[in-house]
């Protein structure tokens, strides 16, 4: 009998599906998986290192579990995932407790590293961020089992000037549509019934292998899968999005019209520094777009405050884009300075006070936007994949089509009939708050 394996996992839902690909090796080469840390003999910290926050939680989760070292239970220590692949060369002199690391292209490479390991081998695998990713690994599940990610993509060569992605994850590398397409089959089979399909830029999927953005034909063969009731999609970019990929999502009910586009600014100068490749106008051409094809569809974004150079007059312009447009959904993130990082040496970096007071501030009329958009949903009715019961307000939960997973609202609802998490059901809408809506569910059956 093998030993005990542990993952902790932090991060993205890249990093994820990776940490869920290395234990479905460590079970199929006969590893026990555990949810426990006590319990193992060896634990996996799959790490992130996107920026400084996400590095202060990932070392502080290896102190963490190497804790479970000092008391005898746990043998090996193991670190993986971004921190791991960033800073390899540092990492065995200022945490000694580490037994090996593998970088993000090496995690295929666990049972192998664990064997060695065990052995007494000193294992520093990175530096392979590159690799071909088409190969079918098998994946044990950390979302719950009607969800899952599916990683389309991986690496970014778009290059902006704040982001370490890049150096991290390498460049932009697609996946073969025969490849996905067997894997979600293989998630529907096992009773998944949303895919949430992922990469740095979705929208820019198949350029590299296929010669053009082929997003769309990767969307039309997933909604021929039987058992996948919804297909959500993450990352768009304004300058990448197609004609077709907006026909594509319109034409088949089975793909949400929930578009996640991280538009990061709305000054052309600040988006100019930044790197990015589009402008206020285009990224308002293809939103406005998208709300025309699919006048039911939900928007969300993510924007950067405090980059180097930001003006008060900048800061307005993007205060302003936000109340123009009202994003359905839209967080908002302090610029994190990250080394190695051209953005890291740009003059006029930002005081932190600032940052935070215009973080406050487009959260304060979000928090606004939010509440009315989400009032004009009252007396509607929508599906909702059902999640859980909530024992304190006696009313089940889940999900809308508007609602991704771990990012977004709850929709709570009462019920006369027994419900299971998974099951898609119908919900009238009878009150809103920020984030959260309330209703009762009214039937099964889809609503037209």
């Amino acid at each position: 009998m093998k030993c005990n394996i542990a993952l902790v996992s932090l991060g993205c839902a890249k990093n994820q599906t990776d940490g869920e690909t290395m234990l479905g090796i460590l079970a199929e080469d006969g590893y026990n998986i555990v949810t426990d840390a006590e319990d193992a003999d060896v634990i996996i910290v799959n790490t992130c290192g996107f920026i400084e926050s996400a590095k202060r939680e990932s070392i502080d989760a290896i102190l963490d579990m190497a804790e479970y070292k000092k008391d005898g239970s746990c043998r090996l220590l193991i670190a993986t995932g971004c921190l791991a692949e960033r800073y390899a060369r540092d990492m065995k002199t200022e945490l000694p407790e580490v037994d090996a690391i593998l970088g993000t292209g090496d995690y295929d490479k666990i049972a192998d590293t664990i064997k060695k390991a065990f052995e007494g081998e000193d294992i520093r695998e990175f530096g392979h961020q590159n690799r071909n990713i088409e190969e079918r690994l098998p994946r044990i599940l950390s979302t719950p089992p009607y969800t899952a990610y599916l990683k389309i993509a991986d690496g970014c060569d778009n290059n902006c000037t704040y982001c370490a992605i890049p150096m991290i994850r390498g460049h932009y590398r697609s996946r073969k549509i025969e490849d996905i397409v067997y894997e979600a089959r293989d998630l529907a089979e096992s009773g998944v019934k949303e895919l949430i399909l992922i990469a740095q830029d979705t929208t820019r999927y198949g350029t590299d292998i296929y010669g053009k953005a082929s997003l769309d034909m990767l969307l039309s063969e997933l909604v021929k899968i039987d058992g996948i009731e919804w297909i959500r999609v993450h990352y768009f970019y304004a300058e990448a999005v197609t004609d077709a990929l907006i026909d594509t999502m319109a034409k088949h009910d089975k793909i949400c019209n929930y578009i996640d586009m991280p538009v990061q600014h709305a000054s052309d100068y600040i988006l100019r520094r930044m790197a990015r490749r589009t402008n206020r106008a285009e990224m308002t051409e293809k939103i406005k777009k998208f709300r025309e094809m699919m006048p039911d569809c939900t928007i969300r974004t993510s924007i950067i405050v405090g980059f180097p150079g930001e003006t008060e007059e900048d800061f307005e312009e993007l205060y302003g884009f936000v109340k123009e447009i009202e994003f359905d959904r839209l967080g908002v993130f302090a610029y994190s300075r990250e080394e190695g990082t051209p953005a890291a040496e740009f003059e006029n970096q930002i005081d932190e006070e600032i940052k935070q007071e215009r973080l406050d501030k487009i959260m304060t009329l979000q928090q606004g936007i939010s509440l009315r958009k989400n009032q004009a949903k009252i007396g509607s009715v929508i599906e909702v994949i059902a999640e859980g019961y909530d024992e304190d307000n006696f009313l089940f939960y889940g999900r809308s089509r508007a609602d991704s997973i771990d990012v977004d609202g709850l929709v709570y609802f009462a019920a006369e009939d027994e419900i299971d998490a998974g099951d898609i059901i119908n919900v009238k809408i009878l009150d809103a708050g920020e984030y959260d809506l309330t209703g009762v569910m009214i039937s099964r059956e889809m609503v037209i």
